[in-house]
C-alpha cells in the first residue's frame, strides 16, 4: 500500500497528511510536486491536502486543478484509483471536475477554525464503505470557502445515489447545502471533505475520530488497487 500526497505552492497540510498516513498509520507515504506529469507507478491512494494552493487566486483550487499533476490524477481516478481531497483538496477536486458542485465563501463571510461534529450516513459506500458510527466524528475545520453548493437536481441525485456520506451534525459552520461535509464521486473512488481527519488521529490532538476515517479509506483503496 502506497500513499502519494500532492504538493502545490501554498499547500500547508501536506506534512500533516504525510505524518498521519506514514507515522501514525504506518503506510509508505511520499510527497509529489505539482509540476510532475505522472504519479509513481506503485500509487494506491492520492491525497490532495489542505492549504491555499496558489494563494487561492482566481478561485480556491482553480489553478491547482490545471496543474500537470492533476492531469495524472484525473487519469488515475478514471482507472478506478482512490483519490482523497481534504479542505483545499476538496475544492481542487470540484474545480477539476472530479466531483460535482463547488465550494464558495462561508455563509457568514468569516473564516472558521473549530472542531465540528460530522455525522456518517447510515450506509456509506465507496472509499467510506464499512465506516459505521452511531456517534458523530469529531474533527477540526479551518476554511473560508467551505460552503458546498450545487443545483437542486445535483443535490437530489447525490442524495438518492448515497454520495453524501458525511454531513455536519448539529451546527453547520459554513452554510453548506443540506449540511454537506463530504461528497463521493460517481464511482465511489473519489472523496472530498472539508473537515481535517489528519488533524484528529491521536488523543493529544483532541480527537482520534479522524483515524478511523483514514483507516477506512486505506482499506477500501487497497481493495480497489
Amino acid at each position: 500500500m502506497n500513499v502519494v500526497v500532492a504538493r502545490f505552492p501554498g499547500s500547508n497540510c501536506d506534512h500533516d497528511c504525510e505524518w498521519a498516513f506514514g507515522t501514525i498509520l504506518g503506510v509508505p507515504t511520499r510527497g509529489v510536486w505539482h509540476t510532475e506529469g505522472a504519479l509513481p507507478p506503485e500509487t494506491d491512494l492520492v491525497v490532495l491536502p489542505g492549504g491555499f494552493s496558489y494563494g487561492d487566486y482566481l478561485r480556491c483550487g482553480a489553478i491547482a486543478a490545471r496543474s500537470p499533476l492533476m492531469g495524472a490524477v484525473r487519469a488515475f481516478a478514471a482507472r478506478g484509483g482512490a483519490v482523497l481531497g481534504i479542505c483545499n483538496g476538496f475544492q481542487i477536486l470540484c474545480e477539476a471536475g472530479l466531483l460535482p458542485g463547488a465550494l464558495i465563501r462561508n455563509e457568514d463571510m468569516h473564516f472558521h477554525c473549530m472542531d465540528v461534529d460530522v455525522a456518517v450516513t447510515a450506509e456509506p459506500g465507496g472509499l467510506l464503505r464499512g465506516l459505521e458510527r452511531s456517534a458523530p466524528l469529531r474533527m477540526p475545520i479551518a476554511h473560508l470557502h467551505g460552503c458546498y453548493t450545487a443545483s437542486e437536481d445535483v443535490l437530489n441525485m447525490l442524495q438518492t445515489t448515497c454520495r453524501l456520506p458525511l454531513r455536519y451534525g448539529g451546527h453547520n459552520p459554513n452554510g453548506s447545502a443540506r449540511n454537506v461535509a463530504g461528497v463521493l464521486g460517481e464511482g465511489g473512488n473519489v472523496l472530498g471533505l472539508m473537515p481535517h481527519p489528519e488533524r484528529a488521529v491521536e488523543r493529544a490532538l483532541g480527537s482520534e475520530d479522524g483515524r478511523s476515517l483514514l483507516e477506512t479509506v486505506l482499506r477500501n483503496a487497497r481493495s480497489a488497487s
